[in-house]
């Protein structure tokens, strides 16, 4: 939401400023320079990345009209479901954790958490990492090697469609110059007729630089900018994930797996320890009504 009325501000602040040093908009109608710029700029794109890349720009550029799904509440919810977890592993022992990590859609646990569960990245990261400790041949700090090793490749994969508008936002001033250059070519071939015709043409010439650098700096530059956030606010997500699990399969008790995980949160969206105990202790956790099985 907030992206587009910045994107409003921002061409609002230039017609207005325009308008009040009475200039014409239809000066600045130029389909041609649009064509050229917006589809050189299209082109660039297809050039420089496969077909999933692009696809997941334009899947990114559709998620800047959302609002974060990071907030206070979900990681409540998140700091819940890992102390839920935890204890049901603590009092069901490992043959209730295997239970609940191999058929995640079927667990009380994950499913009581939807959006969660949802999350294929963030489920996959802790039931897989789950499994290893499980099979007995990793110990914490193999694991945590693990886990970063995966947090490290889900980043690079989040950074490429980044790259890829980040490069065509740098394009955009050079496509504004070409399509300046071929501009003026036109006007070189008018120079016979009447002065407004030149004029005409000069002032488009010249659109397509304003165009070029306007786009650049004041819409994709930006909007690749927001995406970049929007991956560093998931890549603080999945790192509260692995503070959490680091602790549980070091063996400290639930109740310290959730303030590791929680310690690891970013402060504006940080729940005090006071709303973290209250919220994961507010429902009886799955593993409390059912009864213990023996340990694995």
């Amino acid at each position: 939401m907030f992206a587009i009325i910045g994107i409003v501000v921002v061409f609002g602040a230039i017609v207005g400023g325009y308008l009040l040093e009475r200039g014409n908009l239809l000066v600045l109608m130029q389909p041609a320079e649009l064509i050229i710029i917006g589809g050189a700029a299209a082109g660039t794109l297809l050039i420089a990345n496969p077909v999933p890349r692009i696809i997941a720009v334009f899947k990114r550029l559709l998620m800047i009209l959302k609002p974060s799904a990071f907030t206070k509440a979900h990681y409540l919810d998140s700091l819940k479901m890992l102390y839920d977890l935890f204890a049901n592993a603590r009092k069901g022992g490992m043959t209730a954790l295997e239970a609940n990590i191999e058929k995640p859609a079927e667990s009380p646990i994950f499913t009581a958490f939807p959006k969660f569960l949802a999350d294929h990245h963030a489920l996959y990261f802790v039931c897989d990492t789950l499994r290893t400790y499980l099979s007995g041949s990793a110990g914490p700090f193999e694991l945590d090697q693990l886990m970063e090793l995966d947090l490290d490749v889900q980043h690079e994969e989040a950074e490429a469609p980044i790259l890829a508008l980040s490069a065509v936002a740098e394009s955009l001033p050079g496509l504004g110059i070409v399509a300046a250059v071929l501009g003026v070519v036109i006007t070189m071939g008018a120079l016979g007729g009447p002065p407004e015709e030149i004029g005409h043409k000069v002032a488009a010439a010249l659109v397509g630089t304003f165009l070029g650098i306007l786009l650049c700096y004041g819409l994709v530059g930006p909007l690749a900018a927001n995406m970049a956030k929007q991956t560093e606010e998931e890549a603080c997500y999945m790192r509260f994930l692995r503070a959490g699990l680091h602790s549980f399969v070091r063996g400290d008790a639930p109740i310290i797996a959730m303030e590791y995980a929680r310690r690891s949160i970013q402060t504006p969206v940080r729940p005090t320890f006071q709303e973290a105990e209250a919220h994961c202790r507010s429902v009886a956790a799955p593993a409390e009504t059912a009864p213990a099985t023996e340990a694995a």
